[in-house]
């Protein structure tokens, strides 16, 4: 296989949402996402992200702060972030401070992903105390974020979010269509999907750039581009991988809520409705999956179309091993040593329990009591 330039050259990131398994419990898959993390810094990737979704029977990924906290206790290379923490839901204040005590614990490590998108249901809103148009206020949000980091917010005079004034962190928006224009305005990274390559999504990026305007946190247009990408010794054994998320999907759409992943070999054999099987094949269709070569080919030729500075894979699914293999291959099409690709389960020889002392050590800060809440 013929690593280009572009691939060796171009940093590839991961995004981690915790995604629950039929037969297992919830917190196993938080544990998975921290071990997770440790392979992925030992096999070279450059940032590894955890999500925030409320009341899904399907993620475990709820407080993206705390577990970015457990991820970079455990690690000791990779940045760390979130993708994202959905800022309609939380008070621009307790977002600042909560990253600020992470770069603090963790400096020049730590990446700050901010999303627009509210609870998937009435219910799950107004738990949160917000409403479905919140994401209308997102812009104004994100000025009164960034204003607490430094220092110039004028909403609440003599408020200051210690210890977050006066830190600079990597800022990210999760967005597409009006979401990459506030990115752009504010002077911020972009991270837009999907791996599909379609025109959509290139228009997005074009207007992002056109309308950057530099500022503290950067000083040119960043895209990332992101999406689900499977690689294994055959393409049917790639796509394969794909379907666990893909009848998720279709169940989510079909039924309301969306469900842990299940076994491939289970959803082969699943009788499904005509509209299940639409949206199934729907989730399928674009996705990049294939053997090294095949995938190689097909990043290099997206990464030239959009012209994206970091690509950052989100895939998942019911097999952990498998999963894991995947990663490793794409290490290897990024071109990564190949020494590396081993992926001893924890990083720099320590086990696991240890990553989870040293952010024992940590826990008070973030208002986290007893040792039984880390595991």
């Amino acid at each position: 296989m013929r690593v280009t330039s572009r691939l060796r050259t171009t940093p590839f990131s991961i995004l981690d949402r915790s995604r629950t398994r039929q037969g297992r419990e919830r917190s196993q898959a938080l544990r998975d996402t921290v071990r997770f993390a440790q392979q992925a810094e030992a096999l070279g990737y450059h940032r590894f992200w955890v999500s925030e979704h409320h009341s899904v029977p399907g993620v475990a990924g709820s407080a993206p702060t705390v577990l970015a906290s457990a991820v970079a206790a455990a690690t000791v290379r990779i940045r760390v972030g979130t993708g994202g923490v959905m800022l309609p839901n939380h008070r621009p204040l307790v977002v600042a401070e909560q990253f600020g005590v992470l770069e603090s614990l963790f400096p020049g490590r730590i990446d700050m992903g901010l999303g627009r998108s509210v609870g998937f249901t009435d219910g799950i809103r107004r738990a949160l105390g917000t409403e479905k148009d919140a994401a209308q206020d997102f812009g104004a949000q994100l000025d009164e974020l960034l204003g607490w980091f430094t220092g110039e917010q004028g909403a609440y005079p003599q408020v200051h979010a210690h210890p977050a004034e006066g830190l600079r962190l990597p800022v990210f928006v999760l967005a597409t269509g009006a979401g990459a224009e506030l990115a752009a305005r504010a002077g911020l990274s972009l991270v837009i999907g999907d791996l599909r390559g379609r025109d959509e999504m290139l228009r997005a990026i074009d207007r992002y750039r056109a309308g950057f305007r530099p500022s503290a946190w950067s000083s040119a247009p960043y895209v990332v581009v992101s999406g689900n990408v499977a690689v294994a010794g055959t393409a049917e054994e790639a796509r394969r991988l794909l379907l666990p998320e893909a009848w998720a999907m279709a169940y989510s759409r079909t039924h309301g809520a969306f469900p842990p992943l299940a076994p491939a070999s289970e959803i082969e054999a699943r009788e499904m409705t005509e509209k299940e099987r639409g949206f199934y094949e729907r989730g399928l269709r674009g996705q990049l999956y294939g053997t090294e070569d095949e995938v190689a080919a097909a990043l290099d030729e997206l990464i030239e179309r959009s012209d994206a500075d970091e690509v950052l894979i989100t895939t998942s699914t019911y097999d952990r091993e498998a999963l894991l293999d995947s990663y490793r291959r794409l290490a290897r099409v990024m071109g990564l040593s190949t020494a590396s690709t081993e992926a001893e389960p924890c990083a720099a020889g320590s086990d696991l329990d240890d990553a989870y002392a040293a952010l024992a050590e940590h826990a008070h800060v973030l208002g986290i009591r007893g040792e039984h809440h880390l595991r």
